[in-house]
């Protein structure tokens, strides 16, 4: 019988997290057409960047690019409004993904 075993907060990639999060997370909203289940997609992602934020980082940066997470889901509606779905989904995952390599990854 094998152990699950998991990647250390210091080893993960907050940056390729972020990414997943926000893309996947808003694929699986659209394709299945269930919204919660790509919030739960998104809260997961965002669960697992900030356990190796708070490791990697100090808590003013982990709040920081915690709230920028957060902030780019919600300000990708009203940006898709102005410049379409995919663009603003890619827009926003790459700042979010972009300090996460800035702030923490690249450490």
């Amino acid at each position: 019988m094998s152990m699950i075993s998991i990647k250390k907060p210091l080893e993960v990639s907050t940056a390729t997290t972020v990414a997943l999060g926000l893309i996947g997370g808003w694929v699986t909203a659209k394709e299945t057409g269930i919204r919660p289940l790509g919030g739960v997609i998104l809260a997961a992602a965002g669960v697992w960047a900030g356990r190796s934020w708070v490791a990697k980082t100090n808590v003013a940066t982990t709040a920081a690019l915690s709230s920028l997470y957060l902030g780019g889901f919600g300000a990708s509606h009203p940006l898709a409004k102005k410049i379409g779905a995919w663009p603003s989904v890619l827009t926003v995952t790459a700042a979010a993904a972009g300090a996460a390599y800035a702030l923490s990854d690249s450490k």
